[in-house]
């Protein structure tokens, strides 16, 4: 029997002084402004709430994003919680 290959996910988020942010691991850009971002990684959906959020560099072919801004908030959507049939926004505004 061929047992399937487990592939290790990688995410890191590195921050400097609640200014700037280093993510990797980023699969996707679900939406964003100068207040929210909203992304899907490698380890689940991740809001980032702030002011003045701004991307700085982003590429999704490697998964890298950095962002600058104030950040107040870093918030991950577990994936097994409830309401599993709720979309992304559902999710959000419990």
């Amino acid at each position: 029997m061929i047992e399937p290959v487990k592939v290790n996910k990688q995410h890191d988020l590195h921050m400097r002084s609640r200014k700037q942010l280093e993510l990797t691991g980023v699969q996707n850009v679900e939406s964003f402004d100068s207040e929210e971002f909203l992304l899907r990684t490698e380890l689940g959906h991740l809001t980032i709430r702030g002011n003045h959020l701004h991307i700085k560099n982003l590429s999704l072919e490697n998964g890298i994003l950095s962002l600058e801004g104030n950040v107040h908030s870093l918030i991950y959507l577990d994936p097994g919680s409830q309401g599993k049939n709720k979309g992304i926004l559902g999710k959000l505004f419990k």
